[in-house]
């Protein structure tokens, strides 16, 4: 008799193998069952989530929920961050630190973003940026881009997803001019000066500009002529002229949104997420295969709209998962791929795809992160044997000629509390790295830093990273890396003193 393994699959693989298994089976297979053979149609059988009305316990409602939670985390960010640039009446800052535009429009610092900010983890001061988000269902956007020159310059595009939605940077050879982002779908007639459209299968997009920039003062005054043609702005205000905007003259709000302990401003709140969960499953379609993945959550839905009750085990559910799931990534050693002396790397930023693990962990630990052609991070908060950094101490890290990273772009390397944020110092260095023109190198060529929290004598000062006496992590970036960097690269260890 032909054996039948029936095999139960978690709920998060059943989008990475439900088009395999789709593709694989054949129409039909034969069954049998003691002296009776029938026919088992494999394609109507196929995993679609519970039967309509099937009794769910509160105990599967909260296992559910939990996964429900992990997967939409990054999504229901990106829904409730839409919801308050849709309050913003014009261009301005935050709280005075942070970019913020109506929808479908940009806002652009003038310099580096500054060390007060806790709208977004993992800031570098090496660029200057700026920020859109927009709701595409109520048309395209256009992007202008001035011309740069030899500067580098990367124009970020993503999706609801957090996944990438097209190149635009020195890294691509894009050039000056006018480009479109539009809706998967969309229809409407390209108008003539647009050099390049990018779609989004999702409404809720965003774009993040970043424009590199030395700490001295003549580059930060040419760099703001340069960015005041570099603006966003709908569709039906496109006319084929450079609109400019002096970005040092904009307007500071009051900011409602308040960070508790030092913490990235919550855009997920766990109590009220699965009141706004329904509403993403709808603003964001199933990639394919993963149709079985979103019958599963709104059968648990639909259970629970059905019966009230089995609402706090989802709530619970929440809260337990954004203690026990979400909270550890805000730590480095918990996000990434490990390459060795105790950093970790993230492969497929921007490219999720179906690594809910990655994406969620890149959300909660460093949101906004580049396609792997545009930058690589490698972030760390272990010291080379593998215990915790702490400005108790000092550490040293030593590039040798070869492992000063290469890149066509910028690297830096970044000190960050435990909460990500930059470390507020009296000095006010927070990473070293391009940028600064009076790094003092080694004999030998190699280059070695100084992480402390008091400046060191002579020399090294040129050299040091102020620490906080607390917990700290590190973030390297390397933007345009080259290619040596993207086969594999392992930053030094950090060496305690």
């Amino acid at each position: 008799m032909k054996k039948i393994v029936i095999v139960f699959l978690p709920v998060l693989l059943l989008a990475a193998c439900a088009q395999q298994t789709n593709t694989e089976n054949s129409n039909t297979d034969t069954l049998v069952t003691g002296n009776n053979t029938s026919t088992l149609d494999t394609a109507s059988s196929s995993v679609k989530g519970p039967m309509p009305n099937t009794v769910m316990t509160p105990a599967y409602v909260y296992q559910m929920g939990k996964q429900m939670y992990f997967w939409g985390w990054p999504l229901v960010n990106l829904h409730n961050r839409v919801l308050v640039m849709s309050q913003i009446p014009e261009p301005g800052l935050n709280g005075g630190a942070v970019p913020v535009a109506p929808l479908g429009y940009l806002c652009m610092l003038a310099d580096y973003i500054t060390p007060d900010q806790r709208y977004v983890a993992c800031p570098n001061q090496d660029v200057v940026y700026g920020a859109s988000f927009m709701l595409l269902d109520k048309g395209p956007v256009v992007v202008q881009v001035p011309d740069f020159g030899n500067r580098f310059w990367v124009i970020q595009m993503g999706n609801q997803r957090t996944d990438g939605i097209g190149g635009l940077g020195s890294m691509y050879g894009s050039k000056s001019g006018f480009y479109l982002i539009a809706k998967e779908g969309w229809k409407g007639d390209i108008p003539k000066g647009i050099n390049q459209v990018f779609y989004s299968p999702t409404s809720v997009a965003y774009v993040l500009p970043r424009t590199f920039v030395t700490n001295d003062s003549i580059d930060k005054a040419a760099v703001r002529e340069v960015i005041s043609k570099l603006n966003i702005y709908p569709l039906s205000e496109y006319n084929g002229t450079i609109k400019t905007k002096d970005w040092t003259k904009i307007p500071s709000f009051p900011d409602p949104n308040k960070s508790e302990g030092g913490k990235e401003v919550s855009f997920v709140i766990p109590e009220k997420f699965f009141a706004e969960f329904p509403a993403v499953l709808q603003e964001v379609s199933p990639l394919k295969g993963e149709e079985p993945l979103y019958a599963q959550f709104q059968a648990v839905m639909d259970a629970v709209k059905k019966d009230s009750s089995l609402y706090s085990s989802l709530v619970k559910a929440a809260v337990d998962a954004e203690k026990e799931l979400i909270d550890p990534l805000r730590q480095f050693k918990n996000v990434g791929v490990p390459v060795g002396n105790y950093w970790n790397t993230t492969k497929n930023g921007a490219s999720w795809g179906t690594d809910y693990l990655s994406r969620t962990a890149a959300a909660r630990c460093n949101i906004f992160v580049n396609q792997p052609s545009e930058t690589i991070y490698y972030n760390q908060d272990l010291d080379s044997s593998g215990k915790e950094l702490s400005g108790t101490s000092g550490y040293t890290i030593t590039f040798s000629k070869d492992e000063i990273p290469k890149v066509k772009g910028f690297w830096s390397l970044t000190v960050y509390d435990a909460n990500h944020f930059f470390y507020q110092n009296p000095d006010k260095i927070y990473s070293l790295g391009t940028k600064n023109k009076d790094l003092k190198f080694n004999p030998d060529s190699s280059l070695t830093l100084y992480l402390q929290h008091t400046k060191p004598a002579g020399d090294k000062a040129a050299n040091w990273l102020p620490t906080p006496t607390a917990k700290f992590g590190l973030l390297l970036r390397a933007y345009w890396p080259e290619q040596s960097m993207v086969n594999g690269y392992v930053p030094p260890a950090l060496m305690k003193q």
